[in-house]
């Protein structure tokens, strides 16, 4: 009997209802699905796919995964193909060719043509703007296929409620019309998740310690003055979303940069200061949290480094927050909560010569530590006496954390908590139920002495590189001086200074003289690490192993018991949906509060009825963890709302199929050419008009730009220019950051040179951000140290007027943004022939070579000009034979001897090789 595909039935994973309603709309129409977070989008749009794939003869393209999603979807198709049986379905093998298409081939229609998909699928839909390549790559789609169906997915709905009419723009640049929103309030989604029996959570409220709280103040007070800074600052903009809520949110330095941008050449330098700190206050405020006490002094540490001036600067150049005293309380109370003694200047030392010793180790533990070992202990009790109960579940507790440094702290506690260190004095000695409390003293012991070592090596490091800085700027010094005195008079016209000469002609203030903290004395933290020093019980603890060599493999390794396991997992979106399919656990301890996750765990037990789950709900109360919480579940709440008011009022979006709006007329006067002299003949094309543009400029929006004018996009690797018009115009397209980059390897003058030589009109077009200022002293004034003048404005526009004096017939576009470009680019090819894309590939190219075996990522080639001894041959030589940067820096000296000379070699195997700490 045939096997009849039209009428066997298709095997879907929808077990709730909400689920299966969102399925239905979707095979009906097309449509932009906004879901909330948690609620299991992956599982709609791979039951989708499976649908089209067990059908058969179906060419679906999945465009905006990222690689974890990818893999997601390859692994259910190849399940839902396994399960349903259906001899149609192709499973994994077919979403890798899809998956490979998606990344590539849909950017240009002679690989895959957008007549034979049958639809395409959109994820992550609110990142999809009129510039994305995502946008194109819809409008291609659209435009050449008008039957196929087009679904779009968004798990995020914030980023569509900003602006004027988000949600109508979205959908425009989606070619969609209607839009579907399932929030955790609708009522199907309610009746789903609550309907059924629900799992058991316990929530803990954990308080903070004194020290804890004392810095999250402080820290609160350092932000709430820079915001304060920026108040002052009158840059003219909206503020009254700056509020201390909203500066605890994750993005909020990138929404006050974002509108700073179009001003920020008319912005202060210490407002753009306090923009930077922003970002640093807020990651201080999560290391509090999650980092232990030691870490978080390291952290703090690193942190004063990075903001001390560079060396010989005479300019007050700090962060401002660190001259407050809320800064002196976090510095102090995070050192406290390590160690306890401060050393004084003017200590005496005693009779017997010694030092007193005046530091002692606190090594302060993080509350949650203690609550969570009373909670696995808890579950042990739970499992004694009640054995008897059974389920689908395993007895596998599942611990969640925000990142992969939590989960290395944690599994490092759970493995030391009860492990003692040997007891020195008698005071020190517990008695036995104390010995059997968990206690962190072990793990923290570890870190301190790895801290105290830590710091001896930065401080080597530190004096290395102010060394070395201190002979860069005497050599800046000697330059300057020996080209004259730039902005200043002579010594003997010196102007007189208040206070005596000494101030007259004294050299600036000593280095890092600003913000000193106490440092402590080499022989007290002598004291201190010997205090600390290993003992028996140390080395009898098993190191983390970071190689295996896995030899004896039997002997030693074998499967987990699941009813005995702790599986501690960081939060990792859509993918916890396959963690607690796969684990199954009975506990699941939330170690710190995420939205998202609550939900997953509700759809999961709401999916299973035999799977029992029980939820300890962990946060700091009155931290900002707690109300970092709260606000993000009330953003999406509040998203949700307007959005739905935003559908009620929406018109309907009428789409243009992807072709844009012309008027014939003008799409014929534009092809007319009137130049009839010398007996030239008045003739006219109806054909669109053809740019052809190097492959590695569909990383920028401008081809999607270009396309959207009605004009016909031809992708070639061109060896000379980014862009051609006509037979006699190229282009070469820089952003500026680029055209910076590509005047200090002096990669322009040879790109200018080479289209001098094959087109009678070359232009060099310099694109600015659209969002940012038409300015050049943008550009020129990010950076705070005064040695470097390589980026200075009045430098790049030197530069620019050279390049116009080498090449005089270099013309220059500038362009304030990819939007401007793609104008300029039609009123250049007004009138003009359209460029034939052979001989456009060819050019440049000697005779027998291929194009493809030009094409090398510049980053690293930038890189690598940067390292003594590489000129432009030895690069060229490099960069055909090695394959990447790692291979270069493992070459040995006699390899590299060989590649590019004997000295140059030397120089570039010791830069590589060179060791900082023992400089």
């Amino acid at each position: 009997m045939p096997f009849d595909t039209a009428k066997s039935p298709v095997k879907l994973s929808l077990p709730l209802e909400y689920q299966q309603d969102c399925f239905s709309e979707l095979r009906n129409e097309d449509e932009l699905v906004i879901l909330a977070r948690g609620l299991g989008l992956l599982r709609v749009v791979t039951n989708l796919l499976h649908s089209y794939d067990a059908v058969g003869n179906n060419l679906v393209v999945v465009v905006g995964a990222d690689e974890r999603e990818n893999g997601w979807i390859g692994e259910a198709l190849a399940e839902h193909a396994a399960i349903s049986k259906s001899r149609s379905a192709r499973g994994l093998s077919q979403y890798r060719f899809l998956d490979k298409k998606s990344g590539h081939g849909a950017d240009y229609p002679e690989l895959l043509n957008p007549e034979t998909v049958t639809g395409l699928v959109v994820l992550h839909s609110e990142r999809i703007i009129a510039t994305s390549i995502e946008a194109f790559i819809i409008r291609i789609y659209r435009q050449m296929n008008k039957a196929g169906f087009l679904k779009a997915f968004s798990d995020n709905p914030e980023p569509f409620t900003t602006g004027f009419a988000p949600l109508a723009a979205m959908m425009r640049n989606l070619f969609l019309r209607k839009p579907s929103l399932w929030p955790r309030f609708h009522v199907t989604v309610a009746k789903s998740l609550e309907g059924r029996k629900k799992a058991e959570v316990i929530e803990l409220e954990v308080p903070m310690t004194d020290g804890m709280r004392d810095i999250q103040n402080a820290i609160l007070e350092c932000v709430e003055v820079s915001m304060g800074e920026l108040r002052k600052a009158d840059t003219g903009l909206e503020l009254d979303d700056w509020t201390l809520d909203s500066a605890l949110h994750k993005s909020f330095d990138v929404i006050v940069r974002r509108q700073l941008d179009p001003i920020w050449h008319r912005v202060s330098y210490r407002t753009r200061q306090i923009v930077n700190d922003l970002s640093v206050l807020r990651s201080i405020l999560h290391a509090l949290l999650t980092y232990d006490a030691v870490s978080f002094n390291k952290y703090l540490d690193t942190i004063l480094a990075a903001h001390q001036p560079p060396p010989g600067s005479n300019r007050q150049n700090q962060s401002p927050w660190l001259f407050l005293d809320a800064a002196n309380t976090i510095f102090e109370t995070a050192k406290r909560r390590v160690y306890t003694g401060k050393p004084v200047d003017g200590e005496v030392p005693e009779a017997s010569g010694a030092l007193p010793d005046s530091l002692r180790p606190v090594l302060e533990e993080q509350p949650k530590w203690a609550l969570l070992a009373d909670i696995l202990e808890e579950i042990d009790r739970d499992a004694y006496f009640n054995p008897g109960m059974r389920d689908d579940s395993n007895g596998t507790i599942l611990i969640m954390c925000s990142d992969q440094g939590t989960c290395r702290q944690l599994r490092e506690y759970l493995q030391n908590m009860h492990v003692r260190p040997q007891q020195t004095t008698e005071d020190e000695e517990v008695n036995g139920d104390a010995e059997a409390k968990a206690s962190a003293t072990f793990m923290m012991r570890r870190k301190l002495r790895n801290y105290l070592n830590w710091k001896k090596d930065f401080a080597r490091v530190s004096a290395s590189l102010f060394t070395e800085n201190q002979k860069v700027l005497e050599g800046f010094t000697d330059q300057r001086d020996a080209n004259g005195y730039r902005g200043k008079g002579p010594p003997n016209k010196r102007r007189r200074v208040r206070g005596g000469s000494s101030a007259a002609a004294g050299g600036g203030r000593p280095v890092n003289s600003s913000l000193q903290m106490a440092e402590d004395r080499e022989s007290q933290v002598a004291t201190l690490l010997a205090d600390i020093q290993p003992t028996d019980v140390d080395g009898a603890q098993k190191d983390e192993i970071a190689v295996d060599s896995l030899d004896d493999m039997e002997d030693y390794f074998e499967l987990y018991e699941m009813n005995d396991l702790v599986v501690v997992h960081p939060y990792d979106g859509d993918m916890d949906e396959h963690v607690l399919e796969e684990v199954r656990p009975r506990y699941v301890i939330m170690y710190e509060p995420d939205a998202a996750f609550i939900r997953r765990v509700e759809v999961y037990r709401s999916s299973h009825h035999d799977r029992n789950v029980r939820v300890y709900f962990m946060y700091y109360g009155g931290s900002v963890e707690e109300q970092r919480y709260l606000s993000a579940v009330r953003r999406e709440k509040d998203a949700f709302t307007r959005l739905i008011k935003e559908k009620g009022n929406m018109a309907v979006t009428i789409t243009l199929d992807g072709a844009a709006p012309s008027d014939p007329q003008e799409q014929f006067l534009r092809t007319v050419n009137t130049r009839i002299a010398g007996g030239g003949r008045l003739a006219a094309t109806a054909e669109p008009p053809r740019i052809v543009v190097d492959v590695r400029e569909f990383r920028s929006s401008l081809p999607s730009l270009l396309h959207g004018r009605s004009n016909v996009v031809v992708p070639c690797m061109l060896t000379i220019a980014d862009y051609v018009l006509t037979p006699e115009i190229c282009i070469e397209r820089k952003s500026v950051r680029d055209l910076i980059s590509s005047f200090k390897n002096g990669r322009l003058f040879n790109q200018a040179e080479s289209m001098l030589q094959h087109y009678k009109y070359p232009m060099l077009l310099i694109e600015f951000d659209q969002n940012k200022s038409f300015t050049l002293d943008t550009f020129g004034t990010d950076h705070t140290t005064t040695l470097s003048t390589a980026n200075n404005p009045q430098d790049l526009q030197s530069k620019i007027a050279l390049l116009t004096l080498a090449f005089p017939r270099l013309k220059i576009i500038w362009s304030s943004s990819p939007y401007q470009t793609a104008e300029i680019f039609d009123e250049l090819k007004k009138q003009q022939e359209e460029p034939d894309p052979i001989k456009a590939v060819q050019i440049g190219l000697i005779d027998g070579e291929d194009p493809s075996d030009q094409s090398f990522n510049q980053t690293p080639q930038d890189m690598l000009r940067a390292v003594p001894g590489m000129t432009e041959k030895n690069l060229s030589r490099i960069t055909l034979e090695v394959g990447n940067l790692a291979d270069v820096s493992n070459l040995t000296e006699d390899e590299l001897d060989i590649m590019v000379g004997k000295e140059a070699g030397r120089q570039v195997y010791r830069f590589f090789n060179r060791s900082v700490l023992e400089d």
